[in-house]
């Protein structure tokens, strides 16, 4: 049978204290490190843990934090939950991750979702920034948000992707590349991304004649986008707003015969370790995900605990050069 669960009045009856210097000097308050460690090591002989819905409802917290995913089809956004939720624990929280499988309808209903709940807080990387519920969310409980601004939040990691854009326009643009298609998870129903509307300010001011489509995050999806891409008007790159969309553009340029970078060149844009991993390794742009890791759980901590004012981390990239863009300057001169 297993056994019963210790109660805080038999850790007080073994250390000769009251139950409320127990659940202090358990919470390390109120009462000096000999004792916290006297009544740790008792709690610990007896085998007591906390009855966590006791707690929550003693200090008004669950110690859960909501993890909104955009889709968890993305590589890099799977990444970013491994990290944060094993960081969360190391503040003694835990992640409750959630997925909107690329759809904003349903990304706002498991956001109210959460809030019912009663998470502590929420971390999210918004589908759709401009949605009308966010203020009205972020009103209600502590919101990180991560990659684009959203009104009302208490914190922010936003990605620089001014920078990160041209960055690897310019480089597709130095190597000769002209004509470039550019596939993104974004759906027409949330047009104004910051990525796909600086996208096309940077191709008119490069000169670039870019030709945009959504594709999904997933291997068939993205890998159908691309290979329709690739079958007309062909151009010479592809720039694909996550790695795990370049993915299917390697599946499709095999599929329809044609070879990375002789016949079409790849860019992604997240760095995610099987990046490296390919033949040729995919040159992409680099937000460094341990940072954004650190700096979202370090924000939601805070502003879970109600310390500090509102804050605002600019994550700015890196490029990744590797061999799956050729240089076409080259071949012209």
């Amino acid at each position: 049978m297993a056994r019963k669960r210790a109660t805080i009045r038999e850790v007080a009856r073994a250390t000769g204290l009251s139950p409320a210097a127990v659940s202090y000097a358990l919470r390390g308050i109120q009462v000096s490190p000999q004792t916290v460690e006297r009544v740790r090591a008792a709690a610990a002989e007896l085998g007591y843990e906390a009855d966590p819905i006791a707690r929550a409802l003693a200090s008004g917290r669950t110690g859960m934090i909501g993890l909104l995913c955009g889709s968890l089809e993305d590589l890099w956004q799977q990444s970013l939950a491994v990290g944060i939720s094993r960081r969360l624990r190391e503040h003694d929280r835990y992640a409750l991750i959630l997925d909107a499988v690329g759809d904003p309808a349903r990304e706002r209903d498991l956001a109210m979702q959460l809030r019912d709940q009663r998470v502590d807080g929420l971390i999210v990387q918004p589908l759709d920034p401009a949605a009308s519920f966010w203020p009205e969310l972020c009103a209600s409980l502590p919101v990180v948000a991560i990659g684009d601004s959203l009104r009302g939040t208490a914190a922010e990691v936003v990605f620089d992707n001014r920078r990160g854009v041209t960055l690897a326009l310019e480089h597709l643009l130095a190597r000769g590349h002209r004509r470039v298609g550019v596939l993104t998870p974004t759906r027409p129903s949330t047009p104004d991304r910051p990525a796909d509307v600086h996208v096309m300010a940077e191709a008119e001011r490069l000169g670039l004649d870019i030709e945009m489509a959504s594709a999904a995050h997933g291997p068939s999806g993205a890998t159908r986008a691309a290979r329709d891409l690739l079958t007309g008007p062909r151009p010479s790159a592809v720039f694909c707003f996550a790695d795990s969309i370049a993915y299917g553009v390697y599946a499709a340029a095999r599929d329809l015969g044609l070879s990375v970078p002789d016949d079409v060149s790849v860019m992604g844009y997240d760095d995610h370790p099987m990046s490296g991993l390919l033949t040729p390794g995919l040159a992409t742009v680099d937000w460094n995900i341990d940072g954004i890791v650190t700096a979202s759980v370090r924000l939601m901590s805070d502003a879970a605990d109600g310390r500090g004012e509102r804050r605002r981390v600019v994550q700015r990239p890196t490029l990744r050069e590797r061999g799956s863009v050729a240089d076409l300057s080259r071949r012209r001169g």
